[in-house]
């Protein structure tokens, strides 16, 4: 097997069975597990194929926490790559088999993120700097003035054009695509992070050793819900984590989130 991949649940309905479908027209190898955060196991019903492992926590235990589960099994088996996948993410037949020809080519990738868009049809633009703790509260809580509006344009990169390979330490954590040999170098996901910017910590971490890559030569889809911006739980969440994250990477004094976020800024002025 080179691939195993790797959905989160969480009372999650219709929505996954896209990506389910998406999953079992990969021509190559693969083990998809189902990890169950859900109170009960009715998405058991989702495991239709030999192919499905089914994991009930029987709790939430949090986004990373359950990946990592996942995670441990690819390690252990020596599987060569492991998928990071949400629910509400499909891709057209093919799309698979490319990234692992593209990650086969290039051992210095550690993880890779597709071009992402919305249901429908516009582009998700999820490349973006290190977050300061300006970008994260400008974002949230100031988007309406504008120095919130200029601040949060540099941190989302408003001027690359999603055209050509990027190395930035910024993966989104919706469709996040690891060579394990990276994990078994800098861990699995932090579990102190419950839920948000567990992707972030995860790829700055990884970028350490190798290249962590947007890579435009492939698409996936994405619904992309904003869940903190609707519920007040979520908000809370994401919160905690943003303070998690700051605590342990540095809040105002950051010299390696300044440097890496140069060298993302070199990259997108220069012409190729």
């Amino acid at each position: 097997m080179s691939i195993a991949i790797s959905i989160v649940l969480y009372d999650n309905g219709d929505e996954l069975i896209e990506a389910i479908e998406s999953v079992l027209a990969i021509e190559a190898d693969f083990q998809l597990y189902l990890i169950d955060n859900s109170k009960t196991n009715v998405l058991k019903k989702y495991a239709v194929d030999p192919r499905i492992t089914y994991i009930f926590n029987a709790t939430n235990l949090g986004y990373g926490a359950a990946h990592n589960i996942a995670l441990r099994k690819s390690i252990e088996q020596r599987i060569k790559y492991h998928l990071i996948m949400n629910p509400d993410v499909s891709f057209e037949k093919g799309t698979m088999e490319k990234i692992t020809g593209f990650m086969d080519d290039h051992p210095d990738i550690g993880a890779l993120m597709p071009k992402i868009y919305y249901p429908q049809g516009h582009l998700q633009r999820l490349c973006k700097l290190l977050p300061t703790p300006f970008d994260l509260i400008g974002r949230r809580f100031l988007s309406n003035t504008q120095w919130a509006a200029h601040q949060n344009a540099k941190y989302e990169l408003d001027q690359f054009g999603y055209n050509k390979i990027l190395n930035t330490p910024v993966l989104s954590g919706c469709f996040m695509f690891l060579r394990t040999a990276a994990l078994e170098k800098t861990g699995l996901f932090d579990e102190r992070f419950f839920m948000y910017l567990e992707d972030y910590d995860l790829a700055r971490r990884i970028n350490r050793f190798y290249r962590t890559v947007f890579f435009p030569g492939v698409s996936i889809v994405h619904g992309f819900k904003k869940g903190s911006y609707q519920d007040p739980k979520l908000l809370r969440f994401h919160i905690q984590s943003a303070v998690r994250y700051f605590n342990k990477w540095g809040w105002f004094f950051d010299q390696e989130r300044q440097r890496l976020n140069d060298n993302v800024l070199k990259q997108i002025s220069a012409p190729y």
